[in-house]
């Protein structure tokens, strides 16, 4: 195997995570690293097909960015007619991988709802196909009140409803810059 694929500096692993890369099979007893042996499908089940979900204009792949993260934007899945859509958390991020609106708040919520849209309608798909999200917010207390009016009045001009079911979680984001993330989940049935 490629050892620049790993992006981990094998000469300064700690002793668990020797154990623990031995025993995932990524490292030999003899502390080299090995080839993936195990087979992509499941003898006897087919996979489920997965479609990773694009839309350049406003926002690229994680890991195409100076600092890559592995992830997908979104995936689509199609299961017995119908096509789900699962999008990664999603922020105020520009197409090269930059915050955008960085300490403003409100900025960063519309940017968030632009970038999620786009997605969406990459795969033909709008907010009204939307069943599911969780809104990741760095200050809560702060931020929630001016969030939830923005996403009201986002809602309210698309005239959705019902509304889709959602979660409100304070966390810490992956970077400082970044003040609310949301991920999405959106069902259809398939067009034939």
């Amino acid at each position: 195997m490629d050892k620049s694929k790993l992006l981990v500096d094998l000469s300064k692993l700690s002793e668990g995570e020797l154990i623990e890369m031995t025993k995932l099979g990524i490292l030999s007893e003899n502390k080299l690293i090995t080839d993936y042996k195990y087979p992509a499908v499941h003898a006897g089940r087919p996979p489920i097909e997965k479609h990773s979900v694009h839309a350049p204009r406003v926002i690229n792949e994680a890991y195409d960015y100076s600092r890559p993260s592995s992830f997908t934007r979104a995936l689509r899945l199609e299961f017995g007619g119908y096509k789900i859509l699962l999008i990664s958390g999603t922020a105020s991020v520009n197409e090269e991988g930059k915050t955008e609106h960085i300490g403003d708040f409100r900025a960063q919520t519309w940017r968030t709802y632009r970038n999620i849209t786009n997605l969406l309608a990459a795969e033909d798909m709008t907010w009204h196909d939307v069943v599911r999200t969780t809104n990741y917010l760095r200050d809560i207390e702060r931020d929630y009140e001016e969030f939830n009016r923005i996403r009201t009045s986002f809602f309210n001009w698309m005239k959705l409803d019902p509304l889709p079911a959602s979660t409100g979680i304070q966390v810490r984001l992956c970077w400082e810059t970044l003040l609310i993330e949301i991920e999405a989940y959106a069902v259809c049935k398939i067009e034939k």
